[in-house]
């Protein structure tokens, strides 16, 4: 795969010279019954930066009308606002926009225009009401791929939402673009996205794998090695170190994965590696954001219940921890929420929205979280607008340096462990196969004495037979002799009878 030019991690702030547009915004009105209350909220007006606790999950207080609740919706952020697409209520498929400023904790609603494509009438408008789709931050755009929708198409498309226009546009791929589907996984490594699994058409799930260079716009299907993930929906994705692709979770038909499984995007090789630390409930319907080597997973749920702990894996380790617990029918445990990470003066939040545990959401939560990447990130917070000066060439360029250095540490590092994992991977593997012989050879065994048992069972029915035998030759004996000498008794007194009667009668 092409090396990247530079991060661009799903929920960030992207600077820009230009400042946007503001988009159309329509004018609140009642839905559903509900307006923002935002008396008696835990934090105020002032934003984010009134959370004063890490680790915890706060309600956000919030103006304007509230969107419809929903779940399986898409999140992401662009300078400074969180935008919302789509999603489904009560079986019902939304195709609006939402915005949420976090410069005034408002929410709007956004009325977009259609650009018209190479293969679109003008006026007709690309995004369609969808859910199960994939929303995706690139640059100062967002790009939205696959979903369920009311009437699906054969393949899948790639749609781009210009924020400073509020324009959708289609754009034009080429090569063989993958099955349309939803729950699929899409995730951004370097400048490609790679497309995993889903759910195709008449609920088949999927495990294929697709790649789209950002740059010439091309779909490819790799071949990969190892084992691949078994076919499923509405997992979780994450991009280590510009090249590794990590699945955890998600599920089938009948059942919910806690699986991890990890692609190396350069050899194009699946592996398994071992997990560490807290283990894992299986589940799907989660979401999931990274900040540096950490990645950060949310809500779901499986047949039981639903999630309500908030897990943190070190991507470098693969060592999972709790990062907090919730009640279980809070919303950031739901199912089908979004999860998005906002950086403002060096601090990373977590921003939760929707979701489904027993009733629709409409409610956003933000953590403030106190694990520190190692290896910081591109993203770029707000510094300039809260009245910081930037760093200096000379600091940069020093940064930049130790920077390299630091992610050349943790990408060896990464190797050697990987490298062990797979080592001890085949280890329990040839461990395994040698408990498979044993079983075998022990069986084996067992069926042998029991061969011996027969055998021996038969020789002594044989020895009886041959008693049997000897006895019945010599009862037979003595009963031809018996035979023999009632036969010459018999024949004498048959003579003597005779031999009076003749005389009896001639003499």
């Amino acid at each position: 795969m092409a090396a990247a030019k530079g991060p661009v991690a799903v929920g960030s702030a992207i600077p820009s010279s230009i400042a946007p547009e503001e988009p159309k915004v329509v004018a609140p009105e009642e839905e559903n019954g509900e307006m923002a209350d935002i008396q008696d909220k835990e934090v105020s007006m002032e934003g984010l930066c009134s959370i004063g606790a890490y680790d915890q999950w706060t309600p956000l207080s919030v103006s304007g009308q509230l969107p419809k609740p929903r779940y399986k919706h898409g999140a992401a952020v662009v300078q400074q606002k969180m935008y919302v697409f789509g999603g489904n209520h009560n079986g019902r498929y939304l195709g609006d926009i939402q915005v949420l400023d976090f410069k005034t904790f408002s929410w709007s609603k956004l009325e977009a225009k259609s650009q018209a494509g190479p293969s679109e009438s003008a006026g007709e408008v690309p995004f369609s009401a969808c859910a199960g789709h994939s929303v995706i931050q690139w640059g100062n755009k967002i790009l939205c791929l696959a979903g369920h929708t009311r009437e699906p198409a054969e393949s899948l498309s790639v749609k781009e939402f210009d924020p400073q226009t509020c324009t959708w546009s289609t754009l034009r791929t080429y090569g063989r673009s993958p099955s349309s589907r939803g729950g699929q996984s899409v995730t951004l490594v370097g400048e490609t996205l790679v497309v995993f699994g889903g759910e195709g058409h008449g609920r088949s799930l999927l495990n294929d794998l697709h790649i789209l260079d950002l740059e010439s716009m091309t779909w490819d299907e790799f071949e990969t090695t190892g084992t691949p993930p078994s076919p499923r929906s509405e997992h979780a994705a994450a991009c280590f170190a510009e090249r590794y692709l990590l699945i955890f979770g998600g599920g089938s038909h009948s059942t919910c994965f806690s699986d991890l499984h990890l692609l190396d995007t350069q050899t194009m090789e699946w592996s398994r590696p071992k997990q560490q630390g807290v283990t894992p409930e299986p589940r799907a319907g989660h979401a999931g954001v990274t900040i540096g080597e950490y990645w950060f997973i949310t809500g779901g749920g499986n047949s039981r219940k639903g999630v309500s702990v908030t897990l943190v894996l070190n991507m470098s380790t693969y060592e999972w921890s709790v990062l907090t617990d919730l009640e279980a029918h809070a919303p950031p445990t739901s199912e089908g929420s979004s999860l998005v990470m906002y950086t403002i003066n060096g601090e990373n939040f977590l921003v939760s929205f929707g979701g489904y545990s027993g009733r629709y959401s409409n409610q956003a939560y933000a953590l403030k979280a106190s694990l520190k990447p190692s290896v910081p990130s591109q993203q770029i917070d707000e510094a300039e607008s809260n009245g910081f000066a930037p760093l200096s060439v000379a600091e940069n360029s020093s940064r930049k340096v130790i920077f390299e250095i630091e992610e050349l540490k943790d990408v060896k590092s990464l190797r050697l462990k990987q490298e062990l994992a797979d080592v001890e991977n085949r280890n329990a593997e040839l461990t395994e196969e040698l408990h498979l012989v044993r079983d075998k050879l022990s069986i084996e065994q067992t069926r042998a004495s029991q061969l011996e048992n027969e055998v021996s069972e038969i020789q002594q029915r044989l020895q009886k037979m041959d008693i049997l035998e000897k006895e019945f030759e010599s009862l037979r004996s003595e009963l031809d002799s018996t035979v023999s000498e009632e036969a010459a008794s018999s024949g004498n007194q048959l003579h003597r009878s005779r031999s009076r009667g003749f005389w009896r009668w001639n003499g």
